[in-house]
């Protein structure tokens, strides 16, 4: 009886785990894409998103562009020369610590998007390809 007992849990057990298959929606990984997230754009590349990618670089380069050009300026100020400095000194401070959160900001945003990107890929794959099988063989959505 014990045996039998045995035999029967063990195949409640185990016939479960024979209908799974290998999983045909290939997903990202989320660690992987933050690693690549560390160089600005690395992680949208990762999960294929270029114009996201081309954008935060974009930005990223704008917003320190900016912050160097008024740390620049800050750094030479000339109170005599109003050709090159026409805002006051305080001014250039002011541009360059908000150009500076600015990079911050944008890197941050570019780590946190590619993260939610990677975790979403299998969800995105999914819904588009149901929805697709389901449009084309003429059934309603449920």
């Amino acid at each position: 009886m014990n045996v039998q007992r045995t035999l029967t849990l063990s195949c409640i057990l185990v016939v479960p785990l024979l209908g799974m298959g290998a999983d045909s929606v290939q997903a990202k990984d989320p660690r992987i894409a933050t690693y690549a997230a560390l160089i600005p754009g690395g992680g949208q590349v990762y999960n294929g998103r270029l114009i996201k990618a081309l954008a935060v670089v974009t930005l990223e380069g704008l917003a320190l562009g900016s912050w160097l050009e008024n740390s620049d300026l800050y750094d030479s100020y000339d109170p005599d020369d109003d050709t090159r400095f026409p805002l006051r000194k305080h001014r250039y401070l002011e541009k360059r610590n908000k150009y500076a959160w600015w990079v911050g900001f944008i890197y941050v945003y570019g780590m946190i998007d590619a993260l939610v990107d990677a975790h979403l890929s299998p969800f995105t794959e999914v819904m588009g390809s149901s929805m697709g099988s389901k449009q084309k063989n003429g059934e309603e959505n449920e």
